[in-house]
């Protein structure tokens, strides 16, 4: 059994709107090399072998889509099948491979939820995306089979989780709306301001070096950049806010998390420690690729993100693209890893490089 697992994609809405002017909010421009992506691994030798894609989570990017030019905190399941279509619109050559990928025989897709696109929770918003790529999706937040652990990795941030049983709460009408976390909230009301200054604001990694190089050698935006976080923090402390969602209140442990990023192979090796029969951990979120080798030949991998990733580096000038993705090999019967790897999608002339292999 063959699982491809790739993560944190970000579409929206397209790059270009109805208008004709370019998307600021759009992330991901990779449309025809994931369609190859799915070509690939559902044609010739992959045509009847059993193989799922597992898309880990911040596939779309439902929290940066506008609702008739307006974002809002305020998301219920109409809204959020209304932005799946959007985003089918824009981005048809990626739905359309997922349709070819999922019309061989012995083909899957699991979805897995994460921070950016909880709205996938919704049960009309998994019958929406379903539908349009022709067939039934798996949806969850965490895949665990054969051996193989994924989940998203958000629920280790307390700046991007909710409760589990607090995913839902009462909106207007009494219909239930999403209760989103703090990070969600600030990249819903706050971000898409930013990012008409500068686009790349939320794709720089860390965030912390970011904020430390700006004040230096963007010092203009740095000031900005400051006084509206404070603006923010100050306003929805209000009771006009907290009434809504008590999510807005900013604590200690949140600020903390937004320029402390958490150490992901410690919480693998949680998982690992917890469970003797997973043998390999499989994350996302960071947009950061990396592995680790525990004992007993067992394995995390993060997956990066396919988004162009800038440098603040000076003497780079340039972004960096990897369509990275992880694949994991398992026996059909003993359920133990035959080998893994972590590839970077090149294209159907090279489909990929093998950057790192268990065995």
């Amino acid at each position: 059994m063959k699982y491809l697992i790739l993560s944190d994609l970000h579409l929206g809405k397209g790059s270009y709107l109805q208008n004709g002017e370019f998307n600021i909010l759009e992330d991901f421009f990779e449309d025809n090399r994931f369609y190859e992506f799915c070509d690939y691994f559902s044609t010739n030798e992959y045509y009847s072998k059993p193989v799922t894609i597992i898309m880990n989570g911040d596939i779309l990017n439902l929290i940066q889509i506008d609702s008739d030019g307006v974002f809002t905190h305020v998301v219920d399941e109409a809204m959020t099948i209304k932005q799946i279509e959007d985003i089918a619109k824009g981005h048809p050559r990626f739905f359309a491979g997922l349709k070819k990928f999922l019309r061989a025989p012995h083909k899957r897709v699991v979805y897995v939820v994460g921070n950016h696109d909880v709205g996938m929770l919704f049960k009309g918003a998994q019958e929406k995306f379903s539908k349009i790529c022709g067939d039934n999706i798996i949806f969850t937040e965490t895949f665990l089979e054969n051996g193989l652990h994924v989940e998203h990795g958000h629920r280790f941030e307390a700046v991007n989780t909710v409760p589990k049983a607090k995913q839902f709460i009462r909106g207007p009408g009494g219909k239930d709306i999403l209760n989103f976390p703090w990070g969600s909230l600030f990249c819903i009301n706050v971000l898409p301001k930013l990012k008409k200054e500068r686009p790349y604001i939320d794709k720089v990694r860390p965030m912390s070096s970011y904020v430390k190089w700006c004040l230096f050698n963007d010092t203009r935006f740095f000031w900005r950049l400051f006084i509206t976080c404070i603006n923010y923090v100050i306003k929805t402390h209000s009771n006009y806010y907290t009434r809504q969602n008590s999510n807005f209140k900013t604590n200690l442990k949140i600020l903390q998390q937004i320029t402390i990023y958490p150490r992901y192979e410690r919480m693998a090796r949680r998982i690992l420690d917890r469970d003797s029969s997973i043998h390999t951990v499989v994350m996302g979120h960071t947009h950061l690729q990396e592995w680790r080798r525990f004992p007993e030949g067992r394995y995390y991998f993060n997956t990066g993100t396919w988004n162009n990733i800038p440098s603040i580096d000076a003497g780079k000038h340039q972004d960096t693209l990897s369509l990275t993705y992880c694949s994991v090999n398992v026996h059909p019967e003993s359920n133990s890893l035959v080998n893994a790897s972590m590839n970077q999608w090149m294209g159907q002339w090279k489909p990929y490089i093998e950057e790192i292999r268990t065995s």
